[in-house]
């Protein structure tokens, strides 16, 4: 996959070590010898160039952060700058202030100066320094801004949309003959990224989730048919909750958007839940947010302002129908409901996490320095890769029903494949 240059790029790197632009890595490594062939996808592989577009004394770089909260947000900005002013000697590094709006000067405050003072100490923080929101932005206007700044790399910090956005960004742009190098770095804490093994963020959610199932597991054991429900991020993909239950094994019901479950019937959850009551008299439940969104009698209809389906509650439709199931069994149940989405998603990185948003600023620093744009950077087979923006966005990563993930918890709950 070829990766969109803005020119020849003819300064001298600062990096005595570079990497090739002809280095790919292919998007599959497991080979079946008696699979039939086709295409090989290979992506340019991430890293310092041998040479810059942009004269570092010269260049003036921007930073924005868009969508809901991540955990490693603060790190990737400190990072982000650190390899621009420390390593490469950029004049200077502009933070837009509360996500895309930042960049019309018409909704968003002024752009902060960005200094090695402004990042002491943000990594130690959730949250993001820098603002953020949601929704679209006045392309024109945002560009004439940059234009108007003499802003000529940004790095855009979000998922998809934001993704997207950063795409049409470099468009208008290019239409308006302004050199601009957009490079995106993924951010969701779902890890439902394609071509990326693990997004930011992710592992911190995990193990923010843990304690609270670890809580849950309490609550439900210390009396008799006690039931903890928690509810968990993810709206297309289980990769949290499938992530927590195999690290706390104490988690007996998992559910994902990816598999759909019923609720009634001899096979479905409530009968499963009631046997489960019966043998140990408690009982965990994991969920994702995006699951069982059929179980709703309407459709959800509304949007976000980023364009995306707002979500019908299922952990209290799981609580509703739980405890209506349990009373006209006439079983006595003690229910214990916990919503941490917010308390998780707010948090600072842990040391895994930290390291991997290090690695993503260094290298996203690496490609627009070279003049590459229209790229988010990718993370797979363990190396940092160059993925083009309009690829990226068309597809979600998703947990597999015959897969690894979801074989590991199957193993960790006891629960049978399907509640059908």
């Amino acid at each position: 996959m070829n990766i969109t240059s803005l020119g020849e790029a003819r300064f001298p790197s600062p990096i005595p070590h570079t990497v090739s632009d002809q280095v790919r890595i292919p998007a599959i490594i497991v080979r079946d010898p008696a699979a039939p062939k086709r295409d090989e996808v290979l992506f340019e592989f991430a890293g310092p160039r041998p040479k810059l577009f942009f004269d570092p004394a010269k260049t003036r770089a921007g930073i924005v952060t868009c969508g809901g909260l991540c955990p490693g947000l603060n790190n990737v900005i400190r990072s982000l700058f650190r390899e621009l002013h420390h390593t490469y000697g950029v004049a200077e590094v502009l933070g837009f202030r509360g996500g895309y709006q930042g960049l019309d000067p018409a909704r968003g405050p002024e752009p902060t100066v960005i200094t090695p003072a402004f990042v002491d100490q943000i990594h130690q923080h959730g949250g993001t320094i820098l603002g953020t929101s949601r929704g679209p932005v006045d392309m024109a206007a945002a560009v004439d801004n940059l234009i108007r700044r003499d802003v000529h790399i940004l790095f855009t910090v979000g998922g998809d949309g934001t993704q997207r956005g950063g795409n049409a960004l470099f468009q208008e742009a290019k239409q308006r003959g302004h050199a601009l190098s957009v490079v995106g770095i993924p951010k969701t804490v779902d890890n439902d990224v394609a071509f990326v093994a693990r997004t930011f963020g992710y592992f911190t959610a995990v193990e923010e989730a843990v304690k609270v199932l670890d809580r849950a597991h309490t609550e439900a054991r210390s009396v008799h048919n006690g039931l903890g429900l928690v509810k968990l991020m993810g709206r297309h993909a289980g990769f949290i909750a499938a992530g927590a239950t195999v690290a706390n094994q104490d988690v007996n019901f998992t559910l994902i958007p990816e598999v759909p479950f019923k609720l009634d019937g001899p096979n479905g959850l409530l009968s499963a839940l009631k046997e489960r009551l019966k043998k140990r008299a408690h009982a965990v439940i994991a969920v994702a947010e995006g699951a069982g969104q059929k179980l709703f009698e309407d459709a959800p209809a509304d949007k976000d302002p980023s364009g995306n389906i707002k979500l019908r509650d299922i952990g209290l439709l799981l609580c509703e129908r739980i405890e209506a199931y349990f009373k006209e069994a006439n079983i006595p149940i003690i229910m214990r409901y916990f919503d941490p989405s917010y308390l998780i998603r707010s948090s600072p990185a842990n040391a895994a996490d930290s390291v991997l948003c290090d690695l993503y600023a260094r290298n996203a620093v690496h490609a627009a320095m070279a003049g590459k744009t229209g790229l988010v950077i990718g993370f797979l087979h363990d190396v940092f890769i160059h993925i083009p923006i309009e690829m990226l966005v068309l597809e979600k990563k998703q947990i597999d029903p015959d897969g690894f993930w979801w074989k590991a918890v199957l193993a960790a709950t006891g629960q049978p494949m399907r509640f059908e």
